[in-house]
């Protein structure tokens, strides 16, 4: 039996092989549950228990302006490294009841990677994003240009050459790995919200497409275009930041 001690906002990675079985108790403050899917959980007050095991906790995390205090009772001795001050059994001779204090402050726990490292995995995924999704709507423009796509757009007359779309596609998917970043940063469940806001923006980008006054190959052309950038660099980030905050 130990105790978890979360300052005001502080969260706590929840990690199989260290919480397994294990049962805690709210003795001060209060406790949110993180899920694995990023969803935030029941905020749970004092005095109140919950079970860890097969419930998709991922965090603990707490909500309110004062400490919260979690009563955690495991099978077995535990071992435990965290970011917040904890309480940790005594086992060399005090019983069950007594905890010890202890102002270990480690790094990056829980499996969790640290911040840095997290981004320079996201910033590294998204460039490779981005080239492949510059290749594939350049490769995918020239194809549909042998078809007979003629991508002429009537105001002011000018052809679209292959190397816009290339150009075009690398400005947006580096907008879209920025918002990302951001997301990482400050978003408690980024993976999502990168989907939502990537999706929003891409049906917005569809909308210049039918009214430019092209021919109707070429809209649809674009539109494809279009979809298939969002097809590759979506994905790609959304399972980057889902990989990289679980």
């Amino acid at each position: 039996m130990w105790t978890l001690t979360l300052r005001r906002g502080a969260r706590a990675a929840v990690v199989t092989a260290e919480w397994y079985d294990a049962f805690g108790v709210v003795t001060s403050g209060r406790v949110q549950l993180e899920l694995r899917d990023g969803e935030p959980g029941p905020v749970l007050g004092r005095d109140a228990g919950f079970w860890l095991r097969g419930t998709g906790v991922r965090a603990l995390r707490n909500p309110g302006r004062r400490r919260a205090r979690v009563r955690v009772f495991t099978p077995g001795a535990v071992t435990r490294q965290s970011t917040h001050p904890v309480r940790r059994p005594h086992h060399q001779g005090d019983d069950m009841n007594s905890t010890k204090d202890t102002g270990t402050v480690a790094g990056p726990t829980s499996g969790r990677p640290s911040f840095p490292h997290r981004l320079r995995w996201l910033i590294g995924t998204g460039v490779i994003a981005t080239l492949a999704a510059m290749v594939t709507t350049t490769v995918a423009a020239a194809l549909a240009r042998a078809a007979g796509v003629d991508f002429e757009i009537p105001d002011g007359g000018e052809t679209i050459p292959l190397s816009g779309f290339a150009v075009v596609t690398g400005f947006f998917s580096v907008v879209g790995v920025v918002i990302a970043v951001a997301l990482l940063r400050w978003s408690a469940r980024p993976a999502d919200r990168f989907v939502w806001t990537a999706v929003a923006l891409t049906a917005l980008s569809l909308v210049p497409a039918p009214i430019s006054g092209a021919n109707a190959a070429t809209i649809t052309a674009l539109l494809g275009l279009h979809l298939v950038a969002a097809a590759v660099m979506i994905p790609v980030l959304a399972r980057s930041l889902r990989t990289r905050t679980n």
